[in-house]
């Protein structure tokens, strides 16, 4: 009698551990410091709007700087940095916006996920964008080859991840890098 419920418990702990996996994938993201908010629209590569608590909000993408979309005073600084000339760096720009369009949809909820710093000196929330299927836009953006590391203390949480996508999209001239 006993040896049969030995027997019993293995198959009790892998149902409850099925079980318990089943009830998580459809919940939404629950991080500390993350807020739910409802994606409008895409400014640029690393810039979006999105609805938070009825009001919209200029969402900037921690971790990342993609090329300007459009020709302004970005655009001619990126241009010293990289040395392509702005005409370049405009028309990388718009494929990086492209790829972030890509990736949402108007009214789709996302997660605001804060580090240190919640505002930049432009009024713009400073977020790490969580989709509801767990991945993160800001990686993900970096890792196809749509962005390049931009640090900026006090936000540094996903630092390293950032650099090492990074690294490995330029490798394997994905994205921006394609070509080169």
């Amino acid at each position: 009698m006993r040896f049969k419920k030995l027997l019993l418990i293995p198959f009790l702990l892998i149902w409850i551990v099925i079980s318990c996996k089943g009830e998580n994938e459809n919940k939404p993201l629950k991080k500390e410091n993350t807020v739910e908010a409802e994606f409008v629209r895409v400014v640029d590569g690393d810039t979006i709007v999105v609805n938070l608590n009825g009001m919209q909000e200029k969402v900037r993408l921690i971790g990342i700087d993609t090329p300007e979309s459009r020709v302004n005073k970005r655009a001619f600084i990126q241009e010293k940095e990289t040395g392509k000339n702005v005409q370049e760096i405009v028309e990388l720009g718009k494929l990086a916006k492209e790829f972030t369009a890509s990736k949402l949809k108007p009214g789709q909820k996302v997660y605001l996920e804060f580090d240190v710093q919640q505002r930049d000196k432009y009024g713009r929330l400073l977020a790490y964008v969580w989709l509801d299927d767990k991945t993160m836009l800001n990686k993900e953006i970096i890792c196809n080859g749509y962005a390049y590391p931009l640090t900026v203390p006090p936000n540094v949480k996903y630092e390293e991840e950032f650099r090492e996508c990074f690294r490995q999209a330029r490798e394997k001239g994905l994205g921006l890098f394609k070509g080169e």
